[in-house]
């Protein structure tokens, strides 16, 4: 009796520890900030990225180190209350900088708000990063670009994925296909636009479920959906109403033969806010991966 007694706690702690080793590895560089380097020290830059007829809204996060770093864009969601900041300030501690930007429009960025413009501002901002000047002030590597976005943000990284292959990766978080909302009934649009409307600069409630209505066949990211079998790509979903479209992407990659997309489903809401840390994590440890790979 003795025994079985024993044997039970053991098999338990067995069984506990194997599923300590399935839960997802917490890198240093959340919890351990980066050893000082006086001559290139950690630092944080503001920038104006031509964008259209105007020049848009950009923090740079820059990681402390000599040389040229890889480097994360991150686009904001609609209209883009959650930040990710803490996300980008953890990735710049694993060695990454980081360039967050506010799309015309939006958050104090001249111009007017328009989802079309949104993926052009992706686009200039990608150009920004890669001209030498540039590239060379704020110590990025041109040649280790990730794109990364969350909520319509994560749209913008799929669009901007599809057609430019220049990057080494892309990182979907709470993804929303825009193309998939712009189908729901003008009711329910306009309804949707009105409760996103914070901050942003020239549109109506109306004006924006308009945009989205008229162009949903262009918006819809799986249209293009092979052009991403090549593009090692990170989605992560949440318990927000929007994984199934995540998972027809991953779906339709996969049919088309892509083989370098990883799924990978928390049970969180959409700001993922009781899982900033598995958030971090997440991303982290793929941007790490990512890199031996390159």
């Amino acid at each position: 009796m003795k025994h079985r007694l024993f044997i039970l706690p053991l098999m338990l702690l067995v069984g506990l520890s194997s599923a300590a080793l399935a839960v997802t590895p917490i890198p240093k560089a959340i919890y351990t900030d980066p050893l000082p380097d006086k001559a290139h020290p950690a630092r944080m830059e503001v920038v104006h990225i031509p964008s259209g007829d105007v020049k848009i809204n950009g923090v740079a996060y820059l990681a402390s180190g000599a040389g040229a770093h890889p480097t994360m864009i991150f686009f904001h969601g609609w209209p883009g209350n959650e930040k990710n900041l803490d996300l980008a300030q953890a990735v710049r501690r694993a060695g990454w900088n980081v360039l967050t930007l506010n799309y015309r429009g939006s958050w104090g960025s001249p111009g007017n708000f328009r989802f079309a413009s949104n993926l052009e501002d992706a686009d200039a901002a990608l150009a920004f990063v890669r001209e030498p000047a540039n590239a060379a002030k704020l110590g990025i590597d041109p040649k280790r670009l990730v794109i990364a976005g969350h909520s319509m943000g994560g749209w913008v990284t799929a669009m901007t994925a599809e057609h430019d292959k220049g990057i080494i990766g892309a990182i979907l978080i709470s993804a929303a296909n825009m193309g998939k909302v712009g189908s729901l009934p003008r009711a329910d649009l306009v309804a949707l636009s009105a409760g996103n409307m914070e901050s942003l600069a020239g549109v109506t409630a109306e004006t924006m479920a308009d945009e989205l209505a008229q162009n949903a066949p262009l918006f819809d990211w799986d249209k293009n959906a092979g052009s991403l079998t090549t593009t090692p790509l990170l989605a992560l979903t949440s318990d927000d109403g929007l994984a199934p479209n995540v998972d027809a992407l991953a779906t339709a990659i996969k049919a088309k033969g892509g083989e370098q997309i990883t799924v990978v489903h928390v049970a969180t809401d959409h700001s993922w806010s009781d899982k900033r840390i598995r958030l971090q994590s997440e991303v982290i440890n793929w941007l790490g991966a990512l890199l031996k790979k390159t």
